[in-house]
């Protein structure tokens, strides 16, 4: 790493802004985001009452927070994707379907998790 990068506080505090530039910019422009948002802000405490234990409740809220950094992710690859490749472009579309499918994959894993968890509790 070059020794002019400077690592400090006014790095990290640019960082922190930027990323809720990054937020702001995915609630406005993205429906999917904000429905997960909703989501999480519902079952973030839900997760963390019906939780036993320390692990439980890791598991049933810390599924969530990978949802929005995927949706994050896949919001910008299409972001770029649109931008660069205006027209169909095969390569292009898999890109973003791949970015898709990463969203519910960890949508599924949620789902086992919460499932698994909660089923285990009712018998």
């Amino acid at each position: 790493m070059p020794s002019n990068v400077n690592r400090g506080p006014r790095q990290i505090w640019l960082a922190f802004i930027w990323s809720m530039k990054g937020l702001r910019a995915g609630w406005r422009t993205e429906a999917s985001f904000r429905l997960e948002v909703i989501l999480f802000v519902i079952l973030f405490p839900i997760g963390l009452w019906l939780g036993h234990g320390a692990i439980e409740k890791a598991l049933l809220a810390g599924s969530l927070l990978p949802v929005l950094a995927a949706e994050m992710l896949n919001s910008a690859i299409e972001a770029v994707v649109d931008k660069l490749w205006p027209e169909h472009n095969e390569v292009a579309g898999r890109a973003k379907d791949m970015g898709s499918a990463a969203v519910f994959l960890l949508l599924a894993n949620v789902l086992v998790i919460w499932g698994v968890i909660v089923l285990s509790h009712a018998f």
